[in-house]
């Protein structure tokens, strides 16, 4: 069976080298390589390489180098038909039947790529020529300067309704090879065909490996029925399985030093992939359709976790959105996504022209991760004022968790997105380390992040001043943090005079409801920005600390919210009745008059005060309130 190369870099592109090979070879990232022992010689010192980008293997050992194809040809002795008949049965993909007209089809489909080319290199022409000058100009305006023109092919298609086709069929072509190629339309009345591109910039569109497969073009005339056009779909040119800027995008990932691994960034148009690439990183771009699944799997070959960029206006959002939807039943370990948002509403292509590489470089890098974006976009659909909308983004959560094809990814991402759930809505869970939740300036996206470093000078005072905090009042405090809907009840019973119970911490008290009396709606990323705002950051440190060491129940995450409020709430009542002992205290010394009845009731209540007070500092005031 004689398989062609179209079928075979079909193949290829469907499977990474890492995954199969890693199979059989116990592989170790390493850089933007993966390394491993010989599976051809006896080795203690790695000397075999896996490189993704390219491909390829490539072992020092025994010198052997060579694609999938050839790796499954040496380490298991098949022949070359054996080996693409495995490595398809892998990818999913169908061997081509036996049909006494592939030859001919191949033969067919070589013939519209070499017309193809032959058009890019007329078109490149024409921009040079003097029909292009306005095309020039228009490129000179957009921060494309001509050195670049060559790198990216680009060109320019004049306003003639039969140029290109009258220099193809000069050098031997027929109209009905340029239909099917895509370069010329056919009227639907009949009648002779003519150019499908005319008066447009011309942007080629190849394949991972340069080959011309169609073309997109740029309208010159402002008043043209379409902005951009596509060549449409041919033998050769499927949208949904092209990206955009692929064969450059693997260029500049094969050049990156071994030991770094720059991003992929997926782009929504050509000047933008065109932008990002001019400024070092690797770029492409769906072809005007929602990314789709075998454009995500081309993704991932290349990278783990690709970078989606989209303009921040609501087209660009739902393009994400879409995305995001998309790309859910296909997570897995080591397959995923971020987000990029470039700021001011701006597309790539105009930060580059206006702030330069290095910032672009800066904002593509400023990412989300999907999870991120998946719990932003599910808590943004409507309001969440009521009950029931509240449950309802409870329910959209678990399904987008349930979305997902692989089982374990799937609980860990329902169980992270009800953790945000319960922080922002119920009884919120502390993220691993203490970590508080804050805004983390992105408009579109919030996140959750550790407290920041102390420095070294900080870090003895901050022990100091935790030492100096009981951890029972701490742990008080922290779940107020936590859920400050909890004081509601207790403005008016105590706390307004009695705070948490620890000196320490009673101008953060009064701070608390000063802010929750002013306040419309308190939740706890309010209370923190508050509170950091000031000064309590250092304390609120102190106190995360501190209430670590308490034991309180309420701080427990498996514990419900209307049980964690219950059990703070006996905890406080605790606190309560410490300063009406200290009241009860001073009026019995100042009624004592030497009566032995009333000797003895001091003492009785400075005792039940010691009592509660070693309970506040060990924390077995838990014990003391019975849960």
């Amino acid at each position: 069976m004689r398989f062609d190369e179209h079928f075979l870099d079909e193949l290829k592109s469907r499977l990474r080298p890492s995954d199969v090979i890693g199979r059989t070879v116990k592989l170790r990232k390493q850089g933007r390589e993966f390394v491993g022992l010989s599976p051809f010689n006896k080795e203690k010192t790695p000397s075999f390489y896996v490189n993704d980008d390219k491909g390829q293997f490539f072992d020092f050992s025994s010198g052997k180098t060579g694609d999938l194809i050839t790796f499954l040809q040496e380490t298991e002795r098949l022949t070359f038909v054996e080996a693409v008949e495995r490595l398809a049965a892998e990818a999913g993909l169908a061997l081509p039947a036996a049909d006494p007209q592939a030859a001919q089809q191949e033969k067919k489909r070589q013939g519209l790529a070499d017309w193809l080319e032959l058009a890019c290199q007329w078109f490149e022409a024409a921009l040079r020529r003097p029909e292009g000058k306005e095309a020039r100009a228009y490129l000179e305006r957009r921060g494309l300067p001509e050195k670049e023109w060559e790198r990216f092919r680009l060109g320019y298609s004049p306003p003639g309704r039969t140029a290109l086709k009258d220099y193809l069929v000069t050098k031997g072509a027929r109209p009905g090879d340029l239909v099917e190629a895509g370069l010329l339309i056919a009227p639907e009345e009949g009648g002779a065909p003519y150019d499908r591109f005319r008066d447009r910039i011309i942007f080629p569109i190849a394949d991972a490996r340069g080959r011309m497969l169609s073309f997109g073009g740029r309208a010159m005339d402002p008043q043209a029925r379409a902005k951009y056009l596509n060549g449409p779909e041919t033998p050769l040119f499927h949208k949904g399985r092209t990206l955009y800027g692929l064969a450059e995008a693997r260029k500049i990932l094969a050049a990156a030093p071994a030991a770094e691994t720059p991003p992929l960034v997926v782009v929504e148009g050509y000047m933008d992939a065109i932008a990002c690439q001019r400024a070092g990183v690797p770029a492409v771009a769906p072809l005007g359709t929602a990314l789709t699944e075998e454009q995500m799997e081309m993704l991932w070959r290349l990278h783990p976790e690709p970078t989606l960029c989209f303009d921040g206006d609501r087209a660009g959002m739902q393009a994400a959105s879409r995305a995001i939807d998309r790309a859910l039943p296909l997570l897995k370990p080591g397959r995923s996504f971020k987000f990029a948002i470039v700021e001011g509403g701006k597309d790539p292509d105009e930060v580059l022209r206006e702030q330069g590489a290095a910032a672009l470089r800066s904002q593509l890098s400023a990412t989300t991760p999907f999870v991120d974006a998946l719990f932003s976009r599910e808590r943004d659909i409507e309001s969440l004022d009521t009950p029931e909308r509240r449950a309802g983004l409870k329910v959209r959560l678990r399904q987008a968790a349930a979305a997902i094809g692989d089982k374990d990814l799937a609980q860990a991402y329902r169980d992270e997105l009800l953790q945000r759930f319960d922080a922002a809505f119920g009884r919120p869970v502390r993220p691993e380390g203490g970590g508080r939740p804050f805004a983390s300036g992105n408009q579109r996206f919030d996140r959750y992040a550790p407290p920041a470093r102390p420095t070294p000078q900080g870090r003895a005072a901050a022990r100091r001043l935790a030492q100096s905090l009981d951890p029972a009042p701490a742990a008080l405090a922290r779940y107020v943090l936590l859920d400050p809907m909890v004081l509601d009840d207790h403005l008016e019973d105590g706390f307004t005079a009695g705070g948490f119970g620890d000196p320490a911490l009673s101008d953060l008290a009064k701070q608390i409801i000063r802010f929750r009396l002013e306040a419309e709606h308190l939740d706890s990323q309010a209370l923190a920005r508050h509170l950091a705002a000031c000064g309590f950051d250092a304390l609120l440190t102190d106190i995360d600390r501190a209430a670590a060491t308490s034991g309180a129940p309420f701080l427990k995450p498996d514990v419900s919210l209307e049980g964690a409020r219950s059990q703070w709430s006996l905890a406080f009542s605790g606190l309560s009745r410490l300063a009406a002992l200290e009241h009860e205290i001073d009026a019995a010394k100042r009624g004592l008059g030497g009566e032995a009845s009333g000797a003895a009731a001091l003492i009785r209540l400075k005792g039940e005060r010691d009592a509660l007070k070693r309970a506040i500092r060990t924390g077995t005031i838990w014990a003391e309130d019975g849960s």
